[in-house]
């Protein structure tokens, strides 16, 4: 059961523990320096691919050498890159991540070539074939925000592919603008910051329930140390996150997405397969990086 995830490819420069910028010259030495596949599509889709499940990765990166290392990388981990197109002057998009001592992640950041991904790029023959496509970041792929897009989309649920979506930014005016994506997805999986901008509610629950009434079949809220809020027809549930040590913060959402399409697609509920993506960002959450803890990894004992 092949999964695709279309939208947000970055490449990823971490470093930790960070407690402050040098001054001027000044050099501070770290325990931890490492490059990374990230971004809500090319996260997601490295994740999947450590815990085994055939994944095709769509989106856009620029014809220079971090899409290199970002094609090259996300190869090495499983995924099939074929999706992904390269654009001629654009950058790809990158971040920088110094690590706060207690797994916090200020960010530097460059959208790159993800502004330039279009309906016209993707292969819709593969992503009428998927059993689950994972939207990731549609709030910042502007190119995607095409009604013959959201005709594709449906075209694939009438097929009997599932669609997740995930949100990458907490700028208000682009998670607002990802609202004419819910009509077309079966779960949304935003963080509470995004579910709530995407709403105007004032608490989970409420920003939950609207987005039921959007159209969306579940929404699932993401709610960092509190764990996860799983909102469907027939009521509310919290799944507590795991007490883990945390080390970094990055990929936790990523990874909560691709344990959640896994459990879908293993047969569990929807409140199964949140438990297994809050295993899954426990694992993350304890190294550093978008898919640290999980090599050799079975979903299936979690």
């Amino acid at each position: 059961m092949t999964v695709v995830t279309l939208g947000v490819h970055i490449v990823d420069v971490l470093a930790r523990p960070v407690e402050s910028i040098p001054d001027g010259q000044d050099t501070h030495l770290l325990e931890q320096i490492r490059i990374t596949a990230a971004g809500a599509a090319a996260g997601t889709a490295v994740d999947l691919a450590r815990i085994g499940l055939p994944v095709v990765s769509m989106g856009a990166v620029g014809d220079d050498e971090l899409g290199d290392f970002l094609i090259m990388i996300m190869e090495r981990r499983g995924v099939d890159v074929s999706g992904v197109v390269r654009k001629p002057g654009e950058q790809t998009a990158a971040s920088i991540l110094p690590i706060r001592p207690d797994g916090g992640r200020p960010s530097f950041h460059v959208p790159g070539a993800n502004l330039a991904l279009a309906t016209a790029d993707l292969d819709k023959d593969r992503l009428l074939a998927a059993s689950a496509i994972h939207l990731g970041g549609m709030d910042v792929t502007w190119g995607l925000h095409d009604p013959a897009f959201f005709a594709l989309l449906d075209e694939a649920r009438a097929g009997g592919a599932v669609v997740t979506m995930d949100l990458l930014s907490n700028m208000p005016d682009l998670v607002a603008g990802a609202r004419t994506f819910l009509p077309h997805v079966d779960h949304v999986l935003p963080n509470e910051e995004q579910a709530l901008m995407l709403t105007g509610a004032d608490d989970a629950e409420r920003a939950a329930a609207a987005l039921l009434a959007e159209g969306v079949t579940n929404a699932v809220i993401t709610l960092g140390g509190e764990g996860s809020l799983v909102a469907t027809a027939g009521g509310v549930v919290r799944i507590p996150a795991l007490d883990v040590p945390v080390v970094d913060t990055t990929g936790c959402g990523d990874a909560y997405c691709a344990g959640f399409v896994a459990g879908l697609l293993g047969g569990r509920d929807v409140v199964g397969a949140a438990r297994l993506g809050t295993a899954l960002a426990a694992r993350v959450a304890g190294g550093l990086g978008s898919d640290a803890g999980l090599d050799g990894l079975d979903p299936a004992s979690l």
